[in-house]
């Protein structure tokens, strides 16, 4: 068998679902079409492309590593970038720039983030707008 018909038959047997994504920042969602079995990782390089593409500000380059992907159902931290993006059940996400500022440090030095990133979607929200709304 060729590697296009194997290619085929492994796209025919995997769920293919609609997702939308939110961009903070930027006016309404980017949807397209995934498959289950594709990381995290890749989802976000899809999104920051078809952002692109579409002129979308604000501009947010194509640096994967500078980006969090979060459920929009579920408070929690940032997806882990190896998993599957069908493993979490949902197809709402948003879409977050990593923040530009120092990381905090434990006191040997090395980053008090987790892997998995220790900062909610729901703090780092409201810290966001306190901001903007104490800026104007």
């Amino acid at each position: 068998m060729g590697l296009s018909k194997q290619k085929k038959n492994r796209n025919v047997n995997s769920n293919r679902f609609l997702i939308r994504i939110n961009v903070l920042g930027s006016a309404g969602p980017i949807r397209f079409v995934v498959n289950e079995t594709e990381l995290v990782t890749e989802v976000i390089d899809t999104t920051l492309k078809l952002y692109a593409r579409e002129g979308r500000l604000p501009i947010l380059g194509n640096d994967i590593n500078g980006f969090y992907l979060y459920s929009t159902h579920v408070e929690s931290d940032a997806l882990i970038p190896w998993d599957a993006i069908g493993s979490h059940g949902v197809r709402d996400f948003m879409l977050c720039k990593k923040p530009q500022s120092s990381t905090p440090t434990s006191e040997n030095g090395t980053s008090s983030l987790s892997r998995r990133g220790s900062w909610s979607l729901r703090g780092w929200l409201n810290k966001s707008l306190k901001l903007k709304i104490s800026s104007h």
